[in-house]
């Protein structure tokens, strides 16, 4: 008897997961659009005219790939109930290409032109970095910390998302607290409106509705047209922005390597929901796709999005991927978000943006054992002086004091600045040194704190042989990359190395002891 592989084209359980693809990624490209049109005031030929549409043409690829991945799985198996692996702009690298990348380079640079060429270079290497995961990313997930990876992801998620996404929300409460009520009822509280209508849902289309009833948003169809960028001007530009972009790799590649875990993750939470799809091919069409959209004048990654289990609950298949690829790719390349950018207030984007923090902070202490929650706060505090550092040196910049590398080889304020800072109050003390390389900073201070709570202290010796190793090129503790063995920082993870294995020495004799039953907690 002859099996059963034909998926249908569109189900019932479809709808929901084109709500769920559709909704959260029309948020993302609102809050690109926000940051690049709103508060960087880059020209709409960059945003609508490149862009927009090269994040749309490579996620309607990924979205379309993964429907053939689907129909491969189904051919394979014998099987017509595969549920296609839902895709999506990364929020968590969104956030740190948009805030940690792109935002300095067009204060720096002052250029929309060459930043938008860094941003495209960015992706690129984002991409690339996303396709090697498919080889190495087994090796990394097992080597470092999921508390450390996870931690500083989250830090970076609280600090810039939910921040900025609570202050949205007040800063206009006329309209932002019943957006966010009806919202969090469905996040958070998990109701349902008739029909099972998410009230996230009704919060993004009521808002609109009664955002504008109020005024504060307007219906304008000029902006639509046909934007289709031409790859080879943007080839061009991208070769330009590798030079710009260079100094910014110690936040593109922790970032990325957050992203092809997260992949690996949620295809591995796809294999335990039922659907066998390969981890590497997921990655590597994440990687192709990301690269396909910045030769398009994309500057964000894709990513296999966490929800396919819930999805196979509610019986979706292959439909609701083909549909949500074609809705956003079209919706880019015909300028269709011109309209939706000025008919959305920033409170509905505010919660998405506090919503996807929480789930980020949340995940990290879920995933990880009770015993190594302590590696996941100190991995969150790094992207801190990240965040600090922006709002001070902007601030500063307002009264035209700028920054300049110190001499201990970080961008910072010359000592008298310093001084003033510290004596207002400021909190200024090391941050410009845990600025610079702060994802990984992040990464490195998570991973020595979960070996020392595993007692693996020759494995913390090690990592901080790795810190020294990246200090030393200036990587981290660095204001560009280069060769620096007199670096104080270089010289304290080699100290604190050598402290560590002597500690672990100790460990094995009798004059350093073991708690039995020990718990910070």
């Amino acid at each position: 008897m002859k099996s059963n592989s034909h998926i249908p084209f569109f189900k019932k359980g479809d709808i929901g997961g084109l709500t769920y693809i559709v909704t959260n990624n029309v948020i993302n490209y609102l809050i690109v659009i926000a940051t690049l049109s709103g508060v960087l005031e880059w020209p709409d030929e960059i945003v609508y005219g490149k862009v927009i549409p090269g994040m749309s043409i490579g996620l309607g690829l990924s979205c379309l790939y993964y429907v053939y991945m689907a129909m491969k799985l189904a051919k394979k198996e014998g099987r017509n109930d595969i549920t296609a692996l839902p895709s999506g702009v990364s929020t968590p690298a969104m956030f740190v290409i948009l805030y940690g990348v792109i935002m300095p380079l067009n204060y720096s640079l002052n250029d929309p032109q060459l930043t938008w060429s860094a941003a495209v270079a960015a992706c690129f290497i984002g991409g690339m970095v996303e396709f090697c995961g498919g080889f190495i990313g087994p090796w990394m997930k097992k080597n470092i910390p999921r508390a450390a990876l996870l931690g500083t992801v989250a830090g970076i998620g609280f600090i810039w998302m939910a921040t900025q996404g609570l202050f949205d929300i007040f800063s206009d409460p006329i309209i932002g607290l019943p957006i966010f009520i009806i919202a969090m009822i469905g996040l958070f509280g998990g109701y349902l409106f008739p029909k099972r209508i998410p009230p996230l849902v009704v919060a993004v289309l009521g808002g609109v509705v009664y955002a504008y009833c109020l005024g504060r948003t307007e219906i304008d169809f000029t902006g639509i047209g046909f934007y289709f960028p031409n790859p080879i001007n943007t080839i061009q530009n991208l070769i330009n922005g590798f030079a710009v972009v260079a100094p910014y790799l110690t936040i593109i590649i922790p970032i990325e390597i957050y992203n092809f875990v997260e992949t690996m993750d949620n295809v591995e939470a796809a294999n335990a929901a039922g659907d066998n799809y390969s981890v590497r091919e997921a990655q590597f069409a994440d990687g192709v796709c990301t690269m396909i959209s910045a030769i398009f004048g994309g500057v964000v990654p894709n990513t296999v999005w966490l929800g396919h289990a819930g999805l196979k609950k509610a019986d979706a298949g292959i439909g609701y991927s083909v549909v949500s690829g074609i809705i956003l790719a079209s919706s880019g390349i015909f300028g269709l978000f011109t309209f939706l950018s000025k008919m959305v207030p920033p409170a509905i984007c505010g919660i998405t943006y506090l919503w996807c923090a929480v789930i980020m902070v949340a995940q990290a202490f879920r995933v990880c054992k009770r015993k190594q929650f302590a590696a996941v706060v100190v991995s969150m505090i790094p992207p801190v002086a990240d965040f600090l550092f922006t709002q001070v040196s902007g601030a500063m910049g307002v009264s035209n004091i700028w920054t300049e590398v110190t001499a201990s080889g970080v961008n910072g304020y010359t000592p008298e600045v310093s001084k003033m800072l510290i004596d207002s109050g400021v909190m200024w003390h090391g941050i410009p040194e845990v600025k610079a390389g702060a994802i990984i900073i992040g990464i490195i201070v998570g991973t020595l704190t979960s070996c020392i709570i595993d007692r693996n202290l020759n494995k913390a010796s090690i990592t901080m042989f790795f810190a020294a190793g990246l200090s030393i090129f200036g990587f981290i503790h660095s204001s560009a990359l280069g060769f620096y063995p007199n670096s104080q920082f270089f010289k304290a993870y080699v100290i604190s190395a050598v402290l560590l294995y002597v500690l672990h020495l100790g460990s094995k004799t009798s004059w350093l002891q073991e708690q039995e039953d020990f718990d910070y907690v």
